[in-house]
């Protein structure tokens, strides 16, 4: 899953919400009412693009609501920072109306907080009518193969996590000091991962990507990328301009198996028109011989990216040591059924691959908050109707947590939008209590000061990107993430 569409214009959607501005008369010097006016005071945990999608909504159907969000780190936006990649800055532009919605009046946003850990769920819905969990999905699958634990092996999120800065990851370090990396899974992610291990540095410089990772690659050795799929081509995952930015990028060439490809022509007439372009490019790319000026680019290519397809990892091998990766064995699959709904189905074959690295883009999975919240640890999600959490009154949730990690930006903003509905339509008929004055933020903050823990709010957030921003120009980048938790708070707080 990605968090990118090939049809940038459904990113840019969201600008049709037009902020409401309602009377603030009457109220106090935050532009908050004061807690004896019995507004209906929301929380929502997490300040990706569910939470703010979700916040942005309830502001807008219901301008009387007091939104707080809460957000573990002392940075918000989720995986707008932390998971779209570096050379995509157009995508992080639905920053601008989060921003929008955090400065709105009726909105507040507490950094630095965990939930389940400073604060309890529990405690959150006593200070509040209603509780919104919308902190996505931080947890790896696994593959559930011997040698998963090798030196050498990495997930996609914490790859990825690495590059962006993610406070979590940056002890990461990866080898990148072999020649051949294999990326398991065919989505977005991978083929960013892809794109970052073979992009030319005087094209990384100029991103958002972070100083030590801009080293680590610049010394890379790896030169040949393969991204393994169970499925065919017709089942890939990636969008068109993933796969596009693949086939045109600098001083790389594609490798294909044309073996792979057999009966995919007839196939292409049948699909629905995004998939058919998506699989044109893909054919024209393996089988169809390059004109001259293209043919001349792949001859002085340095580096090659290959998909491999009818593939799933059964070993990872390990050097004679027993220490690090030396390879990777897969099963070869066949296809049962057609289209979206074809089952890979192993043949008995297997196919072995030397390789330095292995990167495991299989997909991101939730984790459960807090006991006290239903969770469908088979699914990885939070068991809801809509957005309602079942068996729990004024529990909600949004985004990947109540979906799972599937689709993009636009597709968040429409599920988020549908549980901010949802709350609204309890409110309006009396299904959700919001008849008795509810603290929230006032009884949070207390206790949060009894705990020892300093909430960082958005203008506090604002000085930490003015100063990345300052050190991005000074490095000629568009920003220059600060690495640390620590380093966040300090600049927060002077």
């Amino acid at each position: 899953p990605s968090l990118k569409t090939s049809e940038h214009t459904l990113l840019f959607q969201t600008s049709f919400v037009h902020v409401l501005i309602h009377d603030s008369v009457g109220m106090n010097g935050r532009g908050k009412a004061p807690f004896s006016s019995c507004r209906p005071k929301v929380c929502i945990v997490g300040s990706g693009p569910a939470g703010f999608y979700t916040a942005q909504h309830l502001i807008k159907a219901r301008p009387d609501v007091d939104v707080d969000i809460y957000e573990r780190l002392p940075v918000p936006f989720g995986l707008v920072r932390f998971g779209v990649a570096p050379d995509h800055p157009e995508v992080k532009n639905v920053i601008n109306t989060f921003t929008q919605t955090a400065k709105h009046t009726c909105c507040s946003f507490y950094g630095n907080v965990t939930v389940g850990k400073d604060v309890s769920v529990g405690e959150l819905q006593q200070a509040y009518h209603a509780v919104v969990l919308s902190y996505g999905a931080e947890g790896n699958r696994s593959m559930g193969v011997p040698g998963e634990d090798l030196a050498g092996v990495y997930s996609a999120k914490d790859f990825v996590g690495w590059y962006n800065g993610l406070p979590s990851c940056q002890e990461l370090s990866p080898d990148l000091s072999c020649e051949t990396a294999v990326i398991l899974g065919q989505g977005n992610v991978a083929l960013d991962v892809a794109r970052i291990l073979l992009s030319p540095i005087d094209i990384l410089k100029k991103t958002d990507i972070t100083q030590p990772a801009l080293e680590a690659l610049a010394e890379s050795h790896v030169r040949r990328v393969l991204i393994v799929g169970r499925r065919g081509p017709v089942q890939i995952a990636c969008t068109i301009k993933e796969l596009r930015e693949m086939v045109n990028l600098p001083d790389t060439r594609p490798e294909m198996v044309a073996a792979d490809f057999e009966g995919v022509k007839d196939a292409v007439k049948d699909l629905p028109r995004p998939r058919k372009r998506l699989t044109e490019l893909m054919l024209k790319t393996a089988m169809e011989i390059p004109g001259e000026k293209e043919q001349e680019r792949r001859n002085n290519a340095s580096r090659v990216w290959s998909f491999r397809f009818f593939r799933s990892p059964i070993e990872i091998m390990a050097d004679p040591d027993n220490k690090r990766t030396a390879g990777i064995r897969l099963a070869v699959n066949k296809l049962e059924g057609s289209g979206d709904g074809a089952r890979a189905v192993l043949t008995g074959e297997v196919e072995d691959v030397s390789c330095g690295l292995v990167i495991s883009s299989i997909g991101y999975k939730s984790l459960p908050i807090d006991p006290s919240v239903p969770f469908d640890s088979s699914k990885a999600i939070v068991p809801n109707s809509m957005g309602r959490v079942q068996q729990a009154a004024g529990l909600y949730c949004s985004g990947w947590l109540k979906t799972g990690p599937t689709g993009v930006i636009a597709t968040t903003m429409n599920n988020s939008f549908d549980t901010a509905r949802s709350l609204v339509e309890d409110m309006d008929s009396g299904t959700l209590d919001i008849s008795a004055a509810k603290p929230g933020s006032q009884s949070i903050s207390g206790l949060l000061e009894k705990r020892g823990v300093k909430p960082v709010i958005f203008s506090d957030w604002e000085k930490i990107d003015s100063v990345e921003m300052s050190r991005g120009e000074a490095a000629g980048k568009p920003r220059e993430k600060l690495l640390t938790v620590e380093e966040m708070l300090q600049v927060a707080r002077k």
